[in-house]
Parts: structure tokens; C-alpha cells; sequence
């Protein structure tokens, strides 16, 4: 067989593994962790057995970095099974470079930290090795219920396939809906901060292989997912499990009502605290799908409760030519950045409607990537707010060219605290991504490919330029709404089968299936139950907001 990496090409006898490969290859750099065969994440120790082509995945990748987070999260479980058997273990959300981790029912002090760090480091350097074996459902459904974790047993039920591949290192078997990497003497780079009774696992960052990422504490981020797991409490649901219970029950309907109330109540408290201090301007700013555009028309709903008419005004209109755009690093249009903003103009325009002159607009026209002044000038009325809505609302940039006691900031995220299991969260990221898969198809002609094509370069937009800022702001709402996962799967399901094993797309779109497969499916009949002005119907139509 004929084995290619990093262009170089040597013929092997059949069955020799990845890593040998590799090795042999002079194409596994330094962090190598396992490797990609098209839409095909193979681990080290995999034999081969027919030609392919590998790519070495580290650290500095995407699907490195979760292997190297799934296989340390596996020697922390085993040795919180040393410490405290039978304790239950939930990893609830991540935080920045790391995942926050909870006992539920036991409070963990610094002590205990250390404790756990130490025992964690010495099966990391034991160097054991991930004994992978192929089990079928039934099997492991009657292994999870021995152990009396349930949350896996409810979840496997939804399982499509008869077969999957388990985990063991001593003795402790696990499923993570993924590769691993060889054993745990690949995971030397970690550490543990103490937080809100439990604590912070610490991974490394990007390419640096030697040092775990400092930990920046972000208090208001915190507070937004705290607010979320009692909105989880008020719900009854922590995992997809409770979810698909809901909906075997036929109690989608009222799970859909009250996820709405509890959006509407804290978008009036929203509203409440800008009224009270006598705010003028509400900057909106978020990450990419996060709901932006129908929270800042919700929330000029909310302000006309306390007697303030709103004028929504979309950053996006203020971008620069696209001939004047900033490149990226491939020469690509930037239009991430906030130097694609026309910031001074942007901060003219605001403030002469503060200063009540009557100000020309500008329209950005994206299909022409010009700007174009033809609609009548405006002013802004007595007691109207200015409700600014866009990816770099927070940045001081546009900020610090504004008066400071006149603004309200806001920062808008869908923070999901749905789980797949205790053990195993669904990614914020994820599910911000299958909402522009659908939003794109459904009303940019886009095809899931194209959007998945882009996705990279918004991911590094929102991690230079918008995440940094986050903690500026006034209030934090989570988009996220608990019954959406299922919904967008009746949507995005099909356009990601669609998508070709040969698009280098294909595996970051399996994954998305892969944990689609575990949601339940939903009557297309309920989502009438669905409000018109749901943030969700930003995504999935429907909605009835009308722009200005």
C-alpha cells in the first residue's frame, strides 16, 4: 500500500499503523496526536490497510485540540473514581481554554484540587495506554446502567448504528464520541483552578505544546451560564436525554412556552435597567448567529413598555467599500475585523443624532459591496433610543468615540448548557454554526458546504475581536434556548448528508450529524408552538419583526 503525508509518499507492507507511518514518513511533527484520512480521524496506533493520505493533527487544530480535551477529561473521571467512588461528575460548559467542571452534591476546596492535579498527574505519567474495543449497543447500555449512570443509558437508546467503539483505562470503561490518543502520557499539559465549588480543567493553547493556557477569570460570562443552569433547574432538563423524555411525554409544547418566558423575562430586565439609568444608546454586539438582529428588535419592544421609541441601526451598514476592505493573510476580503467598519463615520453619525442634527445613513448594498446614501435623513426624536446592533459593538474602538454616560453595552451569545451526557457537553460553537447552516440555506442561498467553508475564518474573527470584549458589557443575555437543538436537526440534518466525502469539509459536517443523531426527532406540526418573535425564527423564518 501507498502511504502519503506532507508530500511525501512510501510504499508499507499492510497493516502497519498511523504512527509507524508517520514515523517512517519524517511527517509527524512535534504534538502529533493522531491523524486525518479525508473525513477520517484515524488514531496512532489504527492499522492501515489500503493507500491513503495523512495529515498530522496537533494542538494547533481543531480536531487535535479535541482529542487532546476528550482523552485528559477520560484521566480526570478515573481519578475522580479513585478519590471519590460513586460520586457523580458533570462537565457542564467550557471556559475559554478549559471546562468547568462540578460534583453535584459535593463541594471541592483548593485541597481537594491539588489532590485531584496530583492524582491526575501521576496516571499521566504511567503512561497507560486507551484499550479500545468495539461493543455493541446492548452491551453497553447493560454496562452503563450497572454503573448506575443513566444519563448514558437514556442517550445510547437513540443510538442509530448497533456497534461503536468503547474506552478503558484501568479497569474504567467510557464512550466520548470520538478518537483518543494513545495513552495518557500524552497529556502532560494541563492544570486545575478552583471555581464556584468546583473547578476549571486548563488545556494548552494553539501551537504552545508546553504550557496550559492561563486562566482569565470572566465574571459576567460566568454569570450568564449560572443564570442558565437555574434556568435548566426551572426546566427539568441537563441532557439530551431530558429532552427527548419531553418530547416521548408530548410535552414539547410547554417546554417551548416556558424557554420563551424565561427569554422575554430577562430581555425586560434588560429593558428595565437601560430606562433606569437613562441610557441612550444600546450597543448589541455577539459572535456570529448568536441572535443579534431579533434580540435588538425585541428589546426596542421591551423599551416602548417604559415609554422609549427605538431607532435600530445595523453596524454592518458602515462597513467600508469592499474595494477597500482589509485582506486576511490569504488575501481574502476581512470583513471580521473591525477595521472592515468605517468606525469614524459610524461614531459621526451616532453622535450627530445625539447632538439632534439630521443625519444621512448609509446602506451597505452587498451585492454591489458599496455603500449608497438614498434614503431620507432622519433625526432622533425626544426620549428615542438608539438601539446599535453588530459584531463589534463592545470593541472601544467604536466605544471610546462615544460619550460614555449615554451608552448601555450588551453582549449576546448562545450559550448552550444542554449536554449529550454528564460526561460529554455540546459545544456552543456547534450549535451557533448548524443556526447559520440553516439561516444561510434558508434565506442567503448558501449551501452548508459554503457556510462550512467560512466558518474558520469567523471562528479567529470572534476569538481576535469579539470574545476579548465581552466582559464590557452592561448585561450578558444567552440566546440559547433549550428545545432548539431538536429543531434545528429537522432543518440542517439532510444538507449535512449531502455534503461530499471528498470536501475537506466532510469531517467537521459528520460530527455535526454525529450529534444529531442523538436528538430526538420532532412533529413538524409543533413548531407552530414556536413564538413569531422567537430568536429561534431568526434561524429557521417565521419571524415577524419587520426591519425598519
Amino acid at each position: 500500500m501507498i502511504i502519503t503525508a506532507m508530500d511525501k509518499s512510501m510504499e508499507f507492507p499492510e497493516g502497519r499503523t498511523v504512527r509507524e507511518c508517520l514515523k517512517a514518513l519524517d511527517a509527524f511533527p512535534r504534538g502529533t496526536l493522531a491523524a486525518q484520512s479525508g473525513g477520517v480521524v484515524m488514531e496512532l496506533n489504527d492499522p492501515l490497510r489500503q493507500d491513503c493520505s495523512l495529515k498530522p493533527l496537533t494542538l494547533e487544530h481543531g480536531e487535535g485540540r479535541r482529542i487532546y480535551e476528550r482523552s485528559l477529561r477520560f484521566v480526570m473521571l478515573l481519578a475522580l473514581r479513585h478519590l471519590y467512588p460513586y460520586q457523580r461528575v458533570r462537565i457542564e460548559y467550557s471556559v475559554g481554554y478549559g471546562v468547568f467542571v462540578r460534583l453535584p452534591g459535593k463541594e471541592l476546596h483548593r485541597k481537594d484540587i491539588v489532590q485531584l492535579e496530583n492524582e491526575m498527574r501521576r496516571l499521566v505519567d504511567l503512561d497507560l495506554k486507551f484499550e479500545k474495543k468495539q461493543w455493541t449497543k446492548e452491551d453497553a447500555i447493560a454496562y452503563f446502567e450497572e454503573q448506575g449512570q443513566m444519563d448514558k443509558v437514556e442517550l445510547l437508546q437513540y443510538r442509530p448504528v448497533p456497534y461503536f467503539n468503547m474506552y478503558s483505562i484501568d479497569g474504567m470503561w467510557e464512550y466520548f464520541y470520538g478518537a483518543m490518543t494513545v495513552s495518557t502520557g500524552y497529556l502532560k499539559v494541563f492544570t486545575l483552578f478552583e471555581l464556584r465549588g468546583g473547578f476549571v480543567l486548563q488545556l494548552p493553547m494553539g501551537a504552545d505544546f508546553d504550557h496550559a493556557a492561563p486562566y482569565i477569570y470572566r465574571p459576567k460570562h460566568l454569570e450568564v451560564f449560572a443564570q442558565s443552569a437555574h434556568w435548566c433547574e426551572i426546566l427539568g432538563v441537563t441532557n439530551v436525554s431530558d429532552v427527548s423524555r419531553l418530547i416521548g411525554e408530548n410535552r414539547l409544547r410547554d417546554f417551548i412556552r416556558v424557554n420563551e418566558v424565561l427569554h422575554e423575562s430577562a430581555i425586560s430586565d434588560i429593558a428595565r435597567k437601560i430606562h433606569e439609568q437613562d441610557k441612550h444608546i444600546v450597543l448589541v454586539a455577539g459572535p456570529s448567529s448568536s441572535g443579534k438582529t431579533t434580540f435588538a428588535a425585541r428589546l426596542a419592544i421591551h423599551l416602548q413598555m417604559y415609554g422609549h421609541h427605538s431607532r435600530r441601526i445595523s453596524m454592518d451598514d458602515f462597513f467600508i467599500n469592499r474595494a477597500d476592505m482589509p485582506r486576511d493573510a490569504y488575501g481574502e476580503t476581512n470583513f471580521e475585523t473591525v477595521d472592515a467598519l468605517d468606525t469614524k463615520l459610524l461614531a459621526d453619525s451616532l453622535n450627530g443624532l445625539l447632538n439632534g442634527e439630521e443625519v444621512f445613513m448609509p446602506n451597505f448594498d452587498f451585492s454591489l459591496g458599496e455603500k449608497d446614501y438614498l434614503t431620507p435623513p432622519i433625526t432622533l426624536k425626544p426620549g428615542e433610543i438608539l438601539v446599535v446592533e453588530g459584531l463589534h459593538g463592545l470593541n472601544p474602538r467604536i466605544s471610546d468615540l462615544l460619550p460614555a454616560d449615554e451608552i448601555y453595552r450588551v453582549f449576546v451569545s448562545a450559550l448552550t448548557c444542554l449536554n449529550l451526557d454528564d460526561h460529554n457537553r455540546i459545544r456552543t460553537t456547534d450549535v451557533r454554526l448548524l443556526r447559520r447552516i440553516v439561516r444561510d440555506s434558508q434565506f442567503r442561498g448558501y449551501t452548508p458546504e459554503e457556510t462550512l467553508d467560512l466558518w474558520h475564518k469567523v471562528r479567529k474573527g470572534e476569538e481576535e475581536y469579539i470574545f476579548a470584549y465581552q466582559e464590557n458589557a452592561d448585561s450578558m443575555f444567552n440566546t440559547a434556548l433549550h428545545y432548539e437543538l431538536p429543531v434545528l436537526k429537522l432543518y440542517a440534518y439532510d444538507m449535512l448528508l449531502e455534503v461530499p466525502s471528498s470536501s475537506p469539509n466532510y469531517l467537521l459536517a459528520r460530527r455535526l450529524i454525529k450529534t444529531l443523531n442523538y436528538l430526538p426527532d420532532v412533529d413538524p406540526a409543533q413548531l407552530n408552538e414556536i413564538p413569531p418573535l422567537s430568536l429561534l425564527r431568526e434561524f429557521i423564518g417565521g419571524c415577524t419583526l419587520e426591519e425598519e
